[in-house]
């Protein structure tokens, strides 16, 4: 038995997304990956090698703005000290969209599931390409 027109159609435009998504976006997506990966391994430093390694970091979330790599990572690791805190991390990614051949904005939701009690919320991230290589430079966590 053939398929129906409207299977066929559903495999030529979910190929299409596949093959439309820049060489760019695919490397923020993988990033993400890879953060929510090394989160799951409860690996908080492996995690934060996505964002910017400089005193100009920017971190928005209910506790207000944080700035600065290390600052970011001492508040991760006071937050979430234990892999019970840190529970497994899911991304939904709502908005990858590239701004210029610099920058990306990203929106998303998160999500922990975790013993302890799950939590979850909504972010925006800001991508920058320094060098070879795309970082977070801000990001809104709420």
């Amino acid at each position: 038995m053939g398929k129906s027109p409207f299977i066929i159609l559903v495999y030529i435009f979910s190929t299409y997304s596949l093959f439309s998504q820049s060489k760019d976006e695919m490397e923020v997506r993988g990033l993400l990956e890879r953060q929510t990966q090394e989160w799951n391994k409860g690996n908080i430093p492996a995690f934060m090698e996505t964002y910017w390694k400089s005193d100009s970091l920017m971190f928005i979330s209910k506790s207000g703005l944080t700035y600065g790599w290390q600052k970011t990572l001492d508040n991760y690791n006071k937050n979430y000290p234990d892999k019970a805190a840190m529970g497994k991390l899911k991304f939904e990614l709502l908005q990858v969209k590239q701004l210029n051949s610099t920058q990306f904005f990203v929106v998303g939701k998160w999500h922990l599931t975790r013993s302890i009690g799950d939590v979850g919320g909504i972010f925006s991230l800001l991508f920058r390409k320094i060098g070879n290589r795309w970082i977070i430079i801000a990001d809104h966590t709420s």
